[in-house]
């Protein structure tokens, strides 16, 4: 089963764990996240990634998740990367989260197309709704 990596500024990624374990009613195995805190050592904060990472990685590939892409924890993030094995995805909601713990029994890339996809749909503008009276 692919592992997931949250690496996102804090504490959003233990947030969105934390979320998870509301959803499901208990934590989802091989999930973990770093949450890369203000002035943290960048080099410092790749190596606690690594460990988690190996960690929660049975061998079947893993998927790191990260908020803002090009900041700190995505750079982070994009050091994990390895071909064909761990995918790195920018843009971490809860919805993608979710959507990835439940089909992360597909290969790795197959993974990160749909997540892409499914993102990019999740997103809606929502207008109050009419007055009843109105």
């Amino acid at each position: 089963m692919i592992a997931i990596l949250v690496v996102s500024h804090e504490p959003l990624g233990t947030a969105l764990i934390s979320c998870t374990r509301h959803i499901y009613g208990s934590l989802p195995p091989q999930l973990a996240a770093l949450d890369v805190i203000p002035d943290e050592d960048p080099e410092a904060a790749f190596q606690a990634a690594r460990g988690l990472l190996a960690r929660i990685n049975d061998g079947s590939g893993a998927l790191v998740l990260t908020d803002i892409w090009g900041a700190t924890p995505s750079r982070i993030a994009q050091r994990l990367a390895v071909e064909g094995r761990v995918r790195v995805v920018a843009g971490v909601n809860l919805p993608m989260l979710v959507k990835a713990i439940g089909n992360r029994r597909k290969p790795v890339d197959e993974l990160c197309e749909q997540l892409v996809g499914s993102a990019r749909d999740a997103i809606h503008l929502t207008d109050a709704e009419p007055d009843a009276k109105g």
